[in-house]
């Protein structure tokens, strides 16, 4: 379906993201905000990046540990390294689904997953996650670990939304051996000023601590593996360790990920 012109008057947060990876599918009100964003704070451009590159360092660990099934909820554009190329690129039977309620989104997923049965993309709400598990179990097998990813998603999920539910009951009924992955922006003077550009934008930001961000894996019956909730450039990095601890400290997202025992 065409995007009515209505739907690029309105800054939306997938196009801004995409925008800061340096892709292509954006529009000039896309434009506008993100330029506004990285007035406010020049690491945006960076703290995009190196959120994307935890959520690739992170699901090809939970890959090489054996899970074979993702559900990536809040997917966003298509971009370099998507969770299903990461995974299959370890295990040719990796299955995962794709999660967003973006028209752009789901357009731009459906065309590049025509030809993958084994990857499927699927248009619903975060905060409907009964809904979201029913539709996920026509191709993932929750008799079997399951690796749920939010990954720069939360934080466009206000509290009366209730955050820390829905991450519970995304994960009450799995089986031992699931993972959950979060990555959120962290509540500091920088990230303050930036989310001015995001005010008008399709989703509005809400910046947290690390301390509710670390109880959501806590409350959802996961034990974080190590490094714990860190950083995301110091979330077991494949750069040098200095590199990593300079970006860490322009970096305001705390990423982690959680391990359910029982």
């Amino acid at each position: 379906m065409p995007l009515a012109p209505t739907d690029w008057v309105r800054p939306n947060v997938a196009r801004m993201y995409d925008f800061f990876l340096g892709g292509k599918d954006y529009g000039e009100a896309d434009r506008v905000a993100a330029a506004k964003a990285l007035e406010l704070n020049p690491d945006v451009r960076l703290i995009a990046r190196a959120n994307r590159a935890f959520l690739g360092r992170a699901v090809r660990y939970l890959a090489e540990r054996g899970v074979r099934q993702f559900l990536d909820i809040g997917t966003g554009l298509p971009s370099m390294g998507n969770v299903h190329e990461v995974a299959q690129s370890v295990h040719a039977d990796a299955r995962t689904v794709y999660v967003d309620n973006d028209r752009v989104v789901l357009s731009h997923g459906r065309a590049l997953l025509a030809t993958d049965d084994q990857t499927v993309m699927l248009d619903a709400d975060l905060r409907d996650p009964g809904w979201i598990l029913t539709r996920a179990a026509e191709l993932l097998d929750f008799d079997r670990p399951v690796a749920v990813l939010l990954v720069a998603i939360l934080h466009f999920v206000p509290d009366e939304d209730g955050p820390g539910e829905i991450v519970g009951e995304l994960m009450r009924f799995l089986v031992p051996g699931s993972h959950l992955v979060i990555s959120h922006v962290l509540e500091t003077g920088r990230t303050v000023a930036a989310t001015a550009a995001y005010q008008r934008a399709s989703s509005p930001v809400v910046l947290r601590g690390e301390g509710q961000i670390g109880a959501w894996f806590a409350d959802a019956g996961t034990e974080l593996v190590a490094p714990g909730l860190v950083r995301v450039p110091l979330w077991r990095p494949e750069m040098a360790d200095g590199l990593a601890r300079d970006d860490a400290a322009r970096v305001d997202v705390a990423g982690g990920v959680g391990r359910k025992e029982r």
